[in-house]
This record gives structure tokens, C-alpha cells and sequence, in this order.
């Protein structure tokens, strides 16, 4: 098996099990737990550090992936639809 297969099947960086963990640091800085996964098991946990800027970007982007998606039960309201005069509906 070649590296890069066995490091794609074997290690993996997941939310977790508590949920997406995300906290400030200072000013300028978010702080995102995640955890270290290696053959399913959970190795270790993992802060991935992000400027407001990075913060901004992932949040943007995230926001554009989802979009064609109705958000479920329960989600944060920025994904909430926002119903616009005229009928027309957007999340």
C-alpha cells in the first residue's frame, strides 16, 4: 500500500465526540478543537488555530458548500431561511 493511502485510511482529523468545540483567544484568534482519529481510535486532541480573517474565510466558505442545503432541525440562525418579499427564499 502506498504512504499516502495508508495515511488517508488510517489517520483522520474529526469533530469531537463533545461536538465542534471553538473558542476565542485573545483578540485576534479562534481556537477549533478537533481530534486526532488513527484506526478509528482517538488518539489525541488537536487546536487548530485561526485568525478573525481565516475564521471569516472558513465560515464563508462553509456557508457556500451548505447553501443548496435545507438546514436541519436545530440549526445555528444564520442557516435559518430568510424569506424575502415576493416569495422568494434563500438560506
Amino acid at each position: 500500500m502506498s504512504p499516502a493511502r495508508r495515511f488517508t485510511s488510517e489517520w483522520q482529523l474529526v469533530a469531537t465526540s463533545a461536538g465542534l468545540r471553538v473558542h476565542r483567544e485573545g483578540g485576534d484568534r479562534l481556537t477549533v478543537t478537533l481530534q486526532v482519529v488513527r484506526l478509528g481510535n482517538p488518539v489525541a486532541l488537536a487546536p487548530l488555530a485561526l485568525t478573525v480573517d481565516q475564521s471569516e474565510q472558513l465560515h464563508a466558505g462553509l456557508c457556500f458548500a451548505l447553501g443548496p442545503e435545507a438546514p436541519p432541525v436545530g440549526a445555528p440562525e444564520c442557516r435559518q431561511p430568510i424569506r424575502y418579499p415576493g416569495g422568494r427564499q434563500r438560506y
